[in-house]
This record gives structure tokens, C-alpha cells and sequence, in this order.
């Protein structure tokens, strides 16, 4: 019986000279394919000797590391489920998710041991271990001493594999269950999709705890049998510096934004290069056209979800690249744009995106009415992104319905920041809006209403969120005020203020 596990087909691709290089790092390390089949083996043996429960969850809150991406491969060869989690995570935050999804394994920081393994066995996690990016903890000490043999463990196709946590619009987070075969079909159509072939060798330039530089870029090179260039941070004079000897990138849009800033950006740097792929949050036109005037690439633009993996993609070629659209839906893949009472729209008109395919979650962790309520009954996955189709077939994401920020490329979710402002002493209310930024895409800004009597500044509720949330979820700017505006049902009216402060970073840009 074919054993479906997805690291089984990603080692199917190892070259067959295993001791060529697999990985390239930023301080000068080496690894051949050879050290990325023993080390993934050393830990998968570790996890097994822990007589771990059958689908048992191992949470990783670490710096990017080539060991990292190993200890991700290690969990699926042991048949066991992967929960990375963002390293900007702070208590409040950890402590949700460790008692949510239940973990049997938490891998840390050596720096955050202290308080990580105080709320992991609060919540009764069994094991803690911790992993630096210098490869050293006690995760790889403990490795050192199994077996470097490992029989990927037999998994079916709808067996679990990963957890991603995609914050809710109503303040927690939910739990996406992508499975062995959701993420295998969308490597291998993808690989199909943009080309990629013999020798083809990719820039990870992208953190390795969300669906596009965990997924998208790492199975990409795996599938492929392809190089990787290793930075463990974005650099772009590093990134430049490395272009000629690469053929693939993938960026959010913050990143493309500093890359133009390089005078070292050019034709010539890009003489290899065959393709540029930005996602995570819109790429402004402007950068489109920049880029292709002065590397002479079109950026590819592509759509996806922590909940779906890739959805849609401009074409690799055969048609024209559209910049200010995500191309069409993927092979295997059916997209649709409703209205609100479920009737398909015609071409450019705006609805809801919904999609079904391979690829689609399985649902959301512990949250079974939360995951009946978000499909339709002919199983259609409502993205709660909005768009439409243009006269070509072209999809375009016009907007996001329940106010969803993307700030750099990360998910910002106003309810859950809006649930600490309004905790803290003095508040009576707040909005949290986004608005245009030219490093990050969009910003958030809070907008705050003081109890009667109460003297609030908004520089101090901006510092006490700063100990409570991760950075990039901070608002750039808080605003105290007398009021809100509202409509007569008495509902903040928030595109009055992301009117009001659209200007904010324009004007300090210019």
C-alpha cells in the first residue's frame, strides 16, 4: 500500500548524488542532501523513543535555522503534527495556543526557556526542548545519540500533518488542519505550474512559520531536488549579492520594496534569474511596473490562505502576467465569487471568494461549528476574501471582509487587538483600522475613546501592547478621541476612519 506521507514523496525527490549541496547558508555552511536525510532521521528517531500518542502535536516557536526546517521534516517522517508558531509570539499569546492545540512536544528558544516550559507544563506538555539557530539545545544533544536510519512512517493522504493558526476576526485564533495530502498536491502542481526544473536553485529569504516560506518555498525546492540559498534574515544587499547564482525568489511585497532600493538591483544581476513570485498581501502596481523596468522580470503574483495553500496564480507563461491580479485558479482547483444570498456573480462583478479542491483544509482545530459555518453545502470553502473575475478570467482581490490587515505580509486581526486595548484601564472602546504604508503594505491604527474622567495618550497604550503581542501586530499609531463615528444601528463605521487616516504614512513618506 503507497504510503502517503508527504515526506516520503519530498525524500522520493533527493537527488540521487545525496552528497551534492542541498543547502547553502548566510555564514558559509554546507549541507548536503545527505545531512538533511540523517538529521531528519536522528530526529524522528528522538520523537518516536518519546512514546508520543498517535497524532500528537509538536510546537515549535524557534529562529530560522537549517535545523528547524529538519525538525519540520523530522515531524512529518514521524508521522507526527507540526505547529509552528510565529517567533514574535509573546505569553499571552503561547499560552492560548499550547492550550489549545494540546502539544505532547514544545520546541523553544534557549532565551524563552524560562517562561515557554513554565506555560507548557502548566498545561501538562510532557516534553520541552530547546533549539537555537546556532545549532546548538538540547533538541539536537538528545538527537545526537539515535540512529541516523528512519522509516518515514506509512500515512495516509487525509491524515493530519500540520496545524497553522490563523487569527479570528471574533479575537482567538483558529486552528487550520492541513493534511499529507493537501500539502503534496499543491507541491506538485505548483512545481508543474511555475517550471521549475533540473538545476533550478532558490533564494529562501522568508520566515519558516507560515504557509509561504514553510510550504510554498521549502516543498518547492524539496520536490524539485533543487538548492537552496539559506539567510536566516532578509538581507536585500545579501539578496542581490546572491541573484546571479540563483533562478527563483519569493517575496512578500515589503521585501520586492527593498530590493528596488539596491543600486546593485539590475538587468545583469538578474541574468539568471527565471522567476520572481510575490504573495502574502497586495503588491502595489507601482512596484510591479518598477521591478520590470529595472530587471526586466514580470513579478508572478499568486493567491493563497493558511487554510488552502496556493488557490490561484498568474501563468508562468503561454499569457501575460497581470500585475494588480492573482491570476487564475490553479489545476485542481474551483473558484467562485457569491453574493451574500449564494448566487454565482458574472464576470466583474464583486462577491465573495469561495474554493474547493485537494488542497482545501480538512478544519478548524477543535472548532467543528466554526468549520460547518465556513463551508457551503456543495463543500465550497468561504475565503472571506472579496473579489472578482475581469472579462478575461483574471481574479482580482478587491478587499477582505471582517477589516483584515496585512501588514508586511502577516495577518493582523482588529478584534484581537481591540480585545487588549479595551482591557486596559481607562479604555471605553477602540477601533483598529488599516491604512496605506509604503515599507509594509498596510498599517494598523488605533482609534480610542477614554472612560469618562480617565486621561488616556496614545503613545502609552502603544507601549503597553508592545509587552502583550507580537510586533508586527502593534498599531503604528494611536489616536485618542472624544468619539467614534457610527451609522444609526449604532456600529462603528470604520471606513470613515480609514478614510480619515489614509494619508498618515503618505505624508510622512513624502
Amino acid at each position: 500500500m503507497k504510503n502517503h506521507n508527504l515526506f516520503a514523496a519530498l525524500r522520493a525527490a533527493f537527488p540521487s548524488s545525496l552528497d551534492d549541496v542541498a543547502v547553502e547558508t548566510d555564514t558559509g555552511l554546507n549541507y548536503s542532501w545527505r545531512d538533511l536525510e540523517r538529521g531528519t532521521a536522528m530526529m524522528a528517531n528522538l520523537l518516536a523513543s518519546l512514546g508520543l500518542p498517535d497524532g500528537a502535536r509538536v510546537a515549535v516557536q524557534v529562529e530560522k535555522s537549517v535545523e528547524a526546517m529538519m525538525l519540520y521534516l523530522a515531524t512529518l517522517r514521524a508521522g507526527y503534527v507540526f505547529l509552528p508558531l510565529n517567533t514574535a509570539y509573546q505569553s499571552a499569546e503561547i499560552e492560548y495556543f499550547i492550550g489549545n492545540a494540546e502539544p505532547s512536544v514544545m520546541v523553544c528558544s534557549s532565551k524563552n526557556f524560562g517562561w515557554v516550559s513554565k506555560i507548557a507544563f502548566k498545561a501538562g506538555t510532557q516534553n520541552v526542548f530547546t533549539l537555537d539557530d546556532d545549532r546548538t539545545g538540547s533538541l539536537l544533544d538528545r538527537a545526537a545519540h539515535r540512529s541516523d536510519k528512519h522509516e518515514p512512517v506509512a500515512r495516509q493522504a487525509d491524515d493530519l500533518a500540520a496545524i497553522l493558526y490563523t487569527s479570528g476576526t471574533t479575537g482567538r485564533s483558529k486552528g487550520a488542519m492541513l493534511t499529507h495530502g493537501n500539502m503534496l498536491s499543491n507541491a506538485l502542481v505548483l512545481k508543474d505550474y511555475w517550471g521549475w526544473k533540473k538545476g533550478d536553485v532558490l533564494i529562501h529569504a522568508l520566515p519558516i512559520f507560515h504557509v509561504h516560506g514553510l510550504f510554498v518555498a521549502i516543498h518547492g525546492a524539496l520536490i524539485n531536488g533543487s538548492k537552496m540559498i539559506w539567510l536566516a534574515k532578509f538581507d536585500s544587499k545579501l539578496v542581490v549579492k546572491k541573484l546571479p547564482e540563483a533562478t527563483v525568489f519569493m517575496g512578500v511585497p515589503t521585501l520586492y520594496v527593498r530590493l528596488l532600493a539596491e543600486p546593485g538591483l539590475t538587468r545583469e544581476a538578474c541574468r539568471n534569474m527565471r522567476l520572481f513570485v510575490a504573495g502574502s498581501a497586495p503588491l502595489l502596481i507601482e512596484t510591479f511596473n518598477e521591478w520590470k523596468e529595472r530587471t526586466g522580470h514580470t513579478i508572478l503574483e499568486r493567491y493563497g490562505m493558511s487554510e488552502t495553500v496556493m488557490l490561484t496564480s498568474n501563468p508562468y507563461s503561454g499569457a501575460e502576467r497581470r500585475g494588480g491580479t492573482v491570476g487564475f485558479a490553479l489545476p485542481g482547483v474551483s473558484l467562485r465569487v457569491q453574493d451574500e444570498s449564494g448566487h454565482s456573480l458574472p464576470a466583474g462583478e464583486i462577491g465573495g471568494i469561495q474554493v474547493k479542491g485537494p488542497n482545501i483544509f480538512k478544519g478548524y482545530w477543535r472548532m467543528p461549528e466554526k468549520t460547518k459555518e465556513e463551508f457551503t453545502a456543495d463543500g465550497y470553502f468561504k475565503t472571506g476574501d472579496v473579489g472578482k473575475i475581469d472579462e478575461r478570467g483574471y481574479i482580482v482581490i478587491v478587499g477582505r471582509s471582517k477589516d483584515l490587515i496585512i501588514s508586511g505580509g502577516y495577518n493582523v486581526y482588529p478584534a484581537e487587538i481591540e480585545g487588549y486595548i479595551n482591557d486596559m484601564p481607562g479604555v471605553a472602546e477602540s477601533a483598529l483600522v488599516g491604512v496605506p504604508h509604503p515599507d509594509f503594505g498596510e498599517v494598523g491604527v488605533a482609534v480610542v475613546i477614554a472612560k469618562p474622567g480617565a486621561s488616556l495618550e496614545g503613545g502609552q497604550i502603544v507601549g503597553e501592547l508592545k509587552s502583550k503581542l507580537a510586533n508586527f501586530k502593534i498599531p503604528k499609531q494611536c489616536f485618542v478621541v472624544s468619539e467614534l463615528p457610527r451609522n444609526t444601528m449604532g456600529k462603528v463605521q470604520k471606513n470613515l476612519l480609514r478614510e480619515q487616516y489614509k494619508d498618515l504614512f503618505a505624508r510622512a513618506a513624502a
